[in-house]
């Protein structure tokens, strides 16, 4: 396909979490010189000050720990004005079982439930489009919403991970209902970001990082997926990911997902536990004469 090019985003804004780095950090950039406003959602703010200095257009830092619920209202309840892009590329990985400051297993914390009680908290205020960022790895991912954070079972890194991404597809899949549902215009996307030499792989074993420093493309690569899912005209729940080798470099383009990521019946099962264990609901009124 010809390589892939943004609007122009002049007055539109867009917040980007984990923009401090890697893939948000490279989003940030090139919505920012397509003319977009963009706001640094970021753990640190100094870091994310740090990367602001780094990009040209017009930028904003603000706080937001989506391991940590409270900080996530914060973030929320300080937001009033219109939404036009919401991606929530901010992501973890972690060898050894953590918690997040609400009692959740990390990985699932930060990567689903922390983007999960945002979105819906934002929701009334975004216009355009949601997107989500998940991984390939959801094809080995297997969800026991019985357990969701690991209170029963061993803690494995790379089951956590995979499990992580599977529920980003599902709730992906799950909002895109709720929202037609209401009538909205909004799209919510998901986007696979191919293999990228990013922070994230700190923590993988051996053998991942030499693979990612050998065949991993930039985060500017990485990011074109996120911005085709933001920006180009496809239809509510695209999947996009690299075009080559096995979808993991190269241009954007649409991708197939697992049959598991295409389960009704899981994702509105794994919607309600997300409402119970976080506390926050689906925003939006049906649209007149539809069930909810």
């Amino acid at each position: 396909m010809a390589a892939f090019t943004l609007p122009d985003l002049a007055g539109r804004t867009a917040i980007v979490t984990g923009a401090n780095s890697g893939v948000g950090l490279a989003t940030s950039r090139a919505l920012a010189a397509a003319g977009a406003r963009v706001v640094l959602a970021v753990r640190d703010t100094g870091k994310g000050d740090a990367a602001a200095r780094t990009i040209t257009g017009s930028t904003e830092v603000r706080r937001l720990d989506l391991a940590d619920l409270s900080s996530v209202r914060a973030f929320a309840d300080a937001w009033s004005a219109p939404i036009d892009l919401l991606i929530n590329n901010a992501g973890i990985t972690a060898r050894e079982l953590r918690r997040t400051a609400d009692g959740f297993e990390s990985q699932f914390g930060t990567n689903h439930l922390g983007p999960f009680a945002l979105t819906n908290l934002l929701l009334p205020q975004v216009t355009g489009r949601v997107v989500n960022l998940s991984s390939q790895a959801e094809r080995m991912g297997r969800l026991d919403l019985d357990d969701p954070n690991d209170e029963r079972h061993p803690y494995q890194q790379s089951p956590a991970y995979n499990r992580s991404k599977l529920a980003n597809l599902l709730f992906t899949a799950e909002l895109q209902r709720r929202l037609d549902a209401t009538g909205s215009p909004v799209r919510a996307m998901a986007a696979h970001p191919g293999l990228v030499r990013t922070e994230i792989y700190t923590e993988a074993g051996p053998i991942s990082r030499f693979i990612v420093r050998t065949l991993g493309q930039s985060p500017e690569q990485g990011a074109l997926p996120v911005l085709y899912a933001a920006t180009a005209d496809l239809p509510g729940d695209s999947f996009t990911g690299p075009s080559r080798f096995a979808h993991m470099i190269g241009e954007p383009e649409l991708i197939n997902r697992s049959a598991t990521a295409r389960d009704e019946q899981l994702a509105a099962r794994l919607w309600s536990v997300s409402e119970k264990l976080t506390g926050v609901r689906f925003p939006l009124a049906p649209a007149t004469g539809q069930a909810s």
